[in-house]
């Protein structure tokens, strides 16, 4: 399962049926799980640490030397998890620090030429899309769409069940289960048909609804928003997801109309 024209270092780690093609570079101090398919010309390089039934497609680098100048060299990480797909000339950074280190979580689908910085955490079950730049210490939440172009620049932090529309630039706290669009991103709904598809009642969706028109729409600011969502909306998953998020990070959330004190 290990074509003799690759390079793996004699100290990886490698599970059970795992297949390496042609001209792909398994570096030290890397371990994969069984199951996995390494295509040609892909790196894995040293403190990769790969879960099981994953694939990684062509020219993809996986663990690649962490871009900042905070780095010095030390031994570093990049965890992937199970039942990935990355596609051609995908980068995954590896982290700054001997602790913490990127992490791709499970059922991710990363696509063609995205780029992830350094300690970054994409938690699973996401989609990345084509040419999509993610900079360092950005955190995904679970169930979120990344569409194709968009960028996400450091210390940003995205909630569960968000869509990013293509080309969208975020710089901030992206609160779950909605939309967002254009440059200066603007609130651009709720992501109702995932939502629906994958099992929330429309209860839920109408909930979400009413706590971003408040939000959103009412032009009042957010420490009000979330008095007025807690007044108005019964205590539900989708209501304690959204003022739990906002809440964790200091009120401060992209697409805010008006300025607030």
């Amino acid at each position: 399962m290990i074509s003799p024209l690759a390079h793996v270092d004699p100290s990886a780690k490698l599970g059970e049926n795992v297949t390496i093609h042609p001209f792909a570079y398994i570096d030290k101090n890397v371990e994969i799980g069984d199951g996995c398919e390494i295509m040609p010309y892909t790196s894995i390089i040293r403190g990769t640490r790969m879960g099981k039934n994953n694939k990684v497609y062509q020219g993809t680098i996986i663990g690649a030397d962490p871009q900042d100048f905070r780095w010095k060299g030390e031994d570093t990480y990049c965890y992937i998890g199970d039942n990935n797909v990355i596609r051609e000339h995908v980068i995954i950074n590896r982290g700054i620090k001997s602790e913490g280190g990127t992490r791709i979580g499970d059922n991710t689908f990363v696509m063609a030429e995205s780029h992830i910085g350094h300690d970054t955490h994409i938690k699973g079950r996401c989609v990345v899309g084509n040419s999509v730049m993610i900079a360092g210490d950005v955190t995904v939440d679970e169930c979120t769409i990344l569409s194709s172009g968009s960028i996400l620049h450091e210390k940003s932090k995205v909630g569960k069940w968000v869509l990013i529309k293509g080309g969208c630039r975020i710089s901030g706290n992206v609160p779950p289960f909605a939309i967002f669009a254009h440059n200066p991103v603007s609130y651009f709904g709720i992501n109702a048909v995932v939502m629906r598809k994958h099992g929330f009642s429309e209860e839920e969706v109408d909930d979400v609804a009413k706590c971003y028109r408040h939000v959103y729409q009412c032009g009042t600011s957010v420490f009000n928003a979330l008095r007025r969502i807690e007044a108005d909306v019964d205590d539900n998953r989708v209501r304690q997801e959204i003022t739990n998020f906002i809440r964790e990070n200091n009120m401060k959330i992209v697409a805010i109309p008006i300025e607030v004190d």
